[in-house]
């Protein structure tokens, strides 16, 4: 088997997680910074050969009417540069949210890391791929 990465591209930050090899549970992994672009997608590729990923699942951020706006294109426009990998794109309405509320709930201050938000987005857009997958 091989595990799945979930990423939550933003402008700034890029969230990462990783599933375990039977795709069950979903971990988040780390946060790196976007720019340079291509470091960004050099050290993705690099984290996921030495995973054994096969899948990307990248975030798309969809509009509440189910449209796509500019961040939902950047996203896809980013996550087309990764190549060798199958990329899956996964609506990512409101997980930034929900994320922030996970980390409430654990007392965990994220206000002034905002990566540690990305990271589990991430980590929720992995959950909705692995759960809708089964």
């Amino acid at each position: 088997m091989h595990k799945v990465m979930a990423l939550d591209v933003g402008t700034k930050r890029i969230g990462i997680a990783l599933s375990d090899y039977l795709q069950v549970i979903a971990t988040a992994h780390s946060t790196i910074t976007r720019e340079p672009e291509q470091k960004a997608i050099e050290t993705i590729v690099n984290l996921a050969k030495e995973n054994r990923v096969e899948k990307i699942i990248v975030g798309v951020p969809i509009n509440m009417d189910g449209t796509q706006g500019f961040q939902a294109q950047n996203c896809i426009d980013f996550a087309q540069k990764i190549l060798g990998f199958d990329i899956i794109y996964e609506d990512e309405r409101l997980t930034s949210e929900e994320a922030e509320q996970r980390l409430r709930a654990r007392k965990i201050d994220f206000r002034k890391n905002k990566g540690l938000v990305d990271m589990e987005s991430a980590c929720v857009i992995l959950e909705q791929y692995l759960s809708r997958k089964k």
